[in-house]
C-alpha cells in the first residue's frame, strides 16, 4: 500500500502525557554521551536555576516518537514501517525538559510528498507542559522507501 497523501493534515496525540523522571534523563545521557553535572545531579542543576535534573536537548525525541508512532502504526497512513529511513530531526525550545515534568504532545503531518519511488513525510511535533505551555517543537522528516528500494 503506498503512503496516504491525504494524512497531510492529519493530527495525532499521545494517549496520555510523558512522565520524565531523573532516571530517564540519566539513561538517555549515559547513552549519548552527555556527561555534564546537571543531567545526573540535582543539586549541580538548581544551582544553575532548575528545578531538577535536566535533559539532554535530544531527549525530546523520545517523546516526538512517541507521538509520531501514533501516525506511522495508524493502517490508514499506508506506512510499512519496515521501509522507513530518518531524514532528519530538528528542535526548537521554548526551555529545557527538566524531571518531574508531565508532556503532552501532538504530532501534525505537516507535509507528504513523492520523491521519485520514495515518499517523504515531515511532521511537527508540539511538546507543551500540564498549563499548556509549549516547550519544545520536534520537527521530522522520514523516507519511506518504494518498492524496489
Amino acid at each position: 500500500m503506498p503512503v496516504n497523501t491525504e494524512k497531510q493534515g492529519a493530527t495525532f496525540s499521545l494517549p496520555q502525557p510523558y512522565e520524565v523522571s531523573r532516571e530517564a534523563i540519566a539513561d538517555f545521557a549515559l547513552a549519548t554521551g552527555a556527561k555534564a553535572d546537571y543531567h545526573f545531579d540535582a543539586e549541580a542543576a538548581t544551582a544553575l536555576g532548575y528545578r531538577d535534573v535536566v535533559a539532554p536537548t535530544t531527549f525530546a525525541v523520545i517523546i516526538a516518537q512517541k507521538s509520531e508512532a501514533a501516525y506511522i502504526s495508524d493502517p490508514e497512513s499506508g506506512i510499512d514501517f519496515s521501509k522507513v529511513v530518518h531524514g532528519s530531526e530538528q528542535f526548537s525550545f521554548n526551555r529545557p525538559i527538566v524531571a518531574g515534568d508531565s508532556l503532552s504532545a501532538v504530532t501534525h503531518v505537516d507535509g507528504v510528498r513523492a520523491a521519485g519511488s520514495n515518499a517523504m513525510i515531515t511532521t511537527r511535533t508540539e511538546i507543551t507542559d500540564v498549563a499548556e505551555q509549549p516547550v519544545v517543537t520536534v520537527t521530522s522528516t522520514i523516507v519511506v522507501r518504494g518498492d524496489g528500494e
